[in-house]
């Protein structure tokens, strides 16, 4: 990754995964553009990461619930040929039981995690494939591939992640652009709050949560691999080869045409 002053864009920029991306991606030598809620936190970040890296760092103080917010953003995407990365990293966890949930808990993570990121990479898209170059990388979960009892919601929003990201591999092969997936597990960030998610970080074992920047930087090492799907803290790369194959082999023996055995009536 090697930019000659392009611009990368980050969404949930003001702290956590988002905050550590900016300061490592101008570090890189990217210009930015910062998207979040809280203005305050993204112009002290800007301020920082400009006096470090001397990077031109632009600030979009956004909610990607708004209608708005969002087509403003995507009015910029598709119309700025300098942007070269996205980062899908913006995400909302309202880790409760459904039937004891307010709707309004599972809207906003469908509207966050799977609308918001949709429209962003939709906007962006057909330059980055007109101009043969760039990349997204999207911000998943490893309940991507579980669902927690209180994360039915949360997961099935983040499986989409996976598979949408997926899809756009395969969709995008040759085209000079790239989509990395990205699947943290426990991370210090915010997320971890009972004002956020409901789940307090001092709820989780403490040696299975990673900090943000270990993190990011074991993902942008897994992008600068080529890697995909990338899992920041599974040390054996096997395990996710085996569980790949497993859903392929799984997905072909559906590709027959007629009820399986067990569910024909002698």
């Amino acid at each position: 990754m090697s930019p000659l002053k392009k611009t990368a864009v980050v969404t949930g920029a003001s702290s956590g995964l988002g905050a550590v991306y900016a300061d490592r991606l101008a570090a890189r030598g990217y210009n930015l553009i910062l998207v979040a809620r809280r203005a305050d936190r993204l112009t002290t970040l800007a301020s920082k990461i400009s006096a470090e890296h001397g990077a031109e760092v632009q600030v979009l103080a956004a909610d990607l619930e708004s209608e708005a917010d969002l087509q403003n953003i995507e009015q910029i995407l598709s119309t700025d040929s300098e942007i070269s990365l996205l980062v899908n990293n913006a995400g909302l966890a309202k880790l409760r039981p459904l039937a004891s949930s307010p709707l309004q808990d599972s809207t906003t993570q469908i509207g966050v995690n799977i609308t918001a990121l949709t429209r962003l990479t939709h906007a962006l898209l057909p330059g980055m494939v007109a101009r043969k170059e760039g990349a997204i990388i999207n911000i998943a979960s490893v309940l991507a591939v579980h669902s927690l009892a209180t994360s039915s919601v949360y997961s099935g929003s983040k499986a989409y992640v996976l598979a949408f990201s997926r899809g756009l591999q395969a969709e995008l092969a040759n085209t000079g652009v790239k989509v990395q997936v990205v699947l943290p597990a426990s991370t210090a960030t915010e997320i971890w709050s009972e004002e956020v998610s409901g789940v307090p970080l001092s709820a989780l074992r403490e040696d299975t949560v990673m900090t943000a920047e270990d993190c990011v930087d074991a993902a942008l090492t897994g992008f600068d691999m080529g890697e995909l799907v990338t899992w920041p803290s599974v040390a054996d790369a096997e395990l996710w080869k085996t569980f790949d194959d497993a859903r392929f082999t799984l997905f072909a023996a559906t590709q027959v045409g007629t009820p399986a055995p067990r569910y024909r009536q002698s």
